[in-house]
């Protein structure tokens, strides 16, 4: 078997500190270094511990981390001269502010579908903030780092899982029989609900239900047979555009695989569809008779 090829990819800001080797500017290195050493200060007080020695270089390490995020965003497949350029003309702590408003800005992105209370808490907020900010940054400047690829991956989950919450709150605002305004919200169960409840037709959005209204919604589907692909365009006509492309996906996947839809027609008790019904809506169900 032959040996796995290690490609290295140090941080930009290693690579980039390499480049004074063949382009020495002593100016250039002595305000770098000074400028590195401010940001792991601040870094230490606000995230790590500036009283101990682990503390210090827990902090270099999301320093190295959070320059090169900067540097790789800003400067993309350019070299690492560019990014020696980059960080005498305009600064370490420019190229750290870039890569920690990337994180900043990834840490307000739901991380589910299941939204909380605590989600919008200043102080879950400033922890979440923190620990993606270790997760992503902090990194050992003579290691191979990937924290761009990781970023953009997590960038690319977060506003997929954005969207879904997004068609969700639409979907609770314009529920038919009022708006539902939970704190908590259980995105891919609003929506379940209202892929499921379209298929009687007429166009209505239904966010929340009870067990009273589903047994009246099973009757009608089973004395009416309505057409379900009408059913699902009329929501879809209801929805903004923007909405379309999560919509169209859970009703492509709910169409083959949704056990209430498929057994609905069918002699299953009623009973057995509420609770396949609770498995697809789980807490956006009221499960009380009413």
């Amino acid at each position: 078997m032959l040996p796995a090829i290690v490609v290295e990819n140090l941080p930009r800001l290693t690579r980039a500190i390499q480049q004074l080797a063949t382009h020495p500017d002593d100016d250039a290195a002595y305000a770098l270094a000074d400028e590195l050493t401010g940001i792991t200060a601040m870094v230490a007080e606000k995230f790590t511990n500036d009283r101990t020695a682990d503390g210090i270089q827990k902090a270099m390490q999301l320093t190295v981390g959070g320059v090169s995020l900067g540097l790789d965003h800003a400067l993309m497949h350019e070299g690492d001269l560019a990014a020696l350029d980059f960080l005498v003309e305009h600064g370490a702590e420019h190229a750290f502010q870039i890569g920690f408003r990337l994180i900043k800005e990834l840490s307000a992105l739901p991380e589910d579908a299941l939204v909380g209370e605590y989600d919008t808490d200043p102080v879950y907020s400033a922890r979440r903030l923190r620990d993606l900010f270790i997760d992503l940054c902090q990194t050992d400047p003579n290691e191979n780092w990937n924290g761009l690829e990781r970023y953009e991956v997590m960038l690319k989950q977060r506003k997929e899982v954005q969207a879904v919450v997004r068609l969700a709150g639409w979907l609770r605002r314009h529920n038919s029989e009022g708006p539902v305004s939970d704190t908590d919200l259980n995105a891919e169960g609003v929506i379940a609900l209202a892929v499921i409840f379209a298929i009687e037709g007429g166009g209505r959005v239904v966010a929340r239900t009870g067990q009273k209204e589903f047994e009246r919604f099973v009757k009608a589907v089973r004395k009416a047979k309505p057409d379900y692909e009408e059913g699902w365009a009329a929501l879809v006509a209801k929805v903004p555009v923007q909405h379309h492309p999560v919509l169209l996906d859970r009703i492509a996947s709910y169409r083959n695989s949704c056990t209430v839809i498929q057994n609905i027609k069918g002699r299953t008790a009623m009973k057995t569809l509420f609770a396949e019904l609770e498995n697809y809506a789980g807490s956006e169900l009221d499960a009380d008779y009413n």
